[in-house]
């Protein structure tokens, strides 16, 4: 394959993010337009693209960014976007498509969603389609490729799956649960997106795309079940279970949030298998042939085992969550700010303490009273926030931007800080600091063993803000000297 200028949108999303390396490992030359290019910060394949920051929906930012490119990759949507997400999805499709077209870009890759013709679609699947539409009728021909659901390590259909199966031995599920599904893995679809770049001119269609198996959703289910070594599961159907009823229960029983969960599930209303399968002929299958359900399931469950999770759902963006960085502290002044500042002596050695620290979370918990800890992400849950259940998406290491319980990683300076931000519902703004730094606290560094300063921020948002504060005070004693007690004391156990 010759050599391409490429430039990736979504680079921060499930698929774009495990696009970009692959793209760079095929010898093109790759740009990622993102809104936030920190989010990038971390990721092992920064240094080898181009970052440029733009926003598709603000034609004006897009000046520029096109410039000596040969291939678009179009790989935004709102999925968890609220009731004008479908405008914004237009509105950028349509500035994306007059940005390539006025700089002489030779291709648009599309990645849409699968389903049947002449048939109601939900809001979520209407999108898509009228955005394919949108590439597809532009001056710049277009490969637009529809897929189901897609089976990989943090995908968000791949999750779901996993967790109502995990979790429950009888499941009450709505009349879809018989319709059929084609699922594909996602090593597929990036096999398909990579090859893509080389299609020849005359190519400005739509293609279907879909693994090896078509099976019913209850299939997937218990098929998974099998694979992960669990006894089947006993599926009853419930007619009177609407989508909305079954994207709460969904958002009750997984990590998943109700307002991802929703356009999953609305998604699935309708068969979705392949309605045309003259792909091979445009573009070859994968060496070896199409990856199975069952070996899709395998291979995404040794990555979880292993730590090796790419890209994940949580990474992505949620719709309304505070995204403002924590001031800096001389622009306190004349502000209201609440603070708990806590700092503790540690025997352990700088390195093994940060250990600690950056595995804080997820499945490692947040070193004091759990119950209190659960008890918060039910609240934000029972609001329609995103919950304590996001988890992490490595064990170990955390990157800039990256989702962690219901905190997002806004800074990390490996081995000294970690700053996280609340993208819990609260009337306010809050961030968690932690900071590592070697000798004694009082002895500004000088001394034996390490010392950890744990920094809670909250710039409260009207009366409401500051009530809520006040409220949570008592609580403060317990959770926050538990955690700066307990992350001490695991360092120095393990040192």
């Amino acid at each position: 394959m010759d050599t391409l200028q490429v430039l990736i949108t979504g680079a921060t999303g499930y698929i774009g993010g495990r696009l970009a390396p692959r793209l760079v490992t095929a010898g093109h030359h790759v740009r990622v337009l993102v809104r936030s290019p920190e989010k990038l910060r971390d990721v092992p394949w920064r240094d080898s693209v181009e970052v440029v920051r733009a926003d598709l929906s603000d034609k004006a930012s897009l000046a520029g960014a096109f410039d000596e490119i040969d291939v678009v990759y179009y790989l935004v949507h709102a999925m968890g976007g609220g009731g004008s997400f479908s405008d914004v999805d237009k509105r950028s499709a349509a500035n994306v498509a007059e940005a390539a077209a006025a700089a002489g870009v030779r291709r648009i890759v599309y990645l849409g969603g699968l389903h049947p013709s002449n048939a109601e679609l939900s809001t979520h699947l209407k999108s898509r389609l009228e955005v394919g539409r949108i590439l597809l009728d532009s001056a710049v021909p277009t490969v637009v490729f529809q897929a189901g659901v897609v089976i990989g390590s943090g995908s968000a259909s791949f999750e779901m799956v996993r967790h109502l199966t995990n979790r429950l031995p009888v499941m009450t599920t709505p009349k879809w649960v018989h319709n059929n599904i084609q699922p594909i893995a996602v090593r597929d679809v990036l096999h398909y997106l990579v090859a893509a770049a080389a299609t020849t001119p005359e190519i400005n269609r739509a293609f279907d795309i879909g693994g090896p198996d078509v099976m019913q959703y209850g299939e997937m289910m218990n098929a998974y079940a099998d694979v992960a070594g669990l006894v089947r599961r006993r599926i009853v159907v419930l007619p009177v279970l609407t989508p909305r009823l079954a994207g709460l229960w969904v958002g009750l029983v997984t990590p998943i949030p109700h307002g991802l969960a929703m356009p999953l599930i609305e998604s699935l209303q309708n068969d979705a298998v392949m309605h045309d399968h003259d792909i091979d002929g445009f573009i070859p299958p994968p060496e070896g042939g199409l990856t199975t359900y069952r070996e899709a399931v395998r291979l995404a469950l040794r990555k979880i085992d292993n730590g090796e999770v790419e890209t994940s759902w949580s990474g992505a963006t949620i719709a309304g969550a505070p995204s403002d960085p924590l001031p800096s502290d001389p622009d306190w002044a004349g502000e209201t700010v609440y603070v708990d500042h806590r700092e503790r002596d540690c025997a352990a050695d700088p390195e093994t303490l940060w250990k600690v620290v950056e595995s804080i979370g997820g499945e490692n918990g947040w070193y004091s009273f759990p119950l209190a800890w659960a008890i918060r992400g039910w609240m934000d849950r029972a609001v329609g926030g995103v919950g304590l259940r996001r988890g992490r998406r490595d064990p170990r290491h955390l990157n800039t931007g990256e989702a962690l319980d219901f905190w997002r990683v806004e800074e990390i300076d490996r081995g000294k800080l970690l700053r996280l931000r609340a993208e819990m519902k609260v009337p306010g703004g809050a961030w968690l600091e932690l900071r590592v730094s070697e000798g004694q606290c009082a002895a500004e560094g000088q001394g034996s063993g390490s010392c950890l300063e744990q920094r809670a921020v909250f710039f409260p948002r009207g009366l409401a803000g500051r009530l809520y504060w006040y409220s949570i005070l008592p609580f403060h004693g317990v959770v926050f000297e538990g955690m700066i007690t307990n992350i001490t004391g695991t360092a120095e156990r393990s040192n």
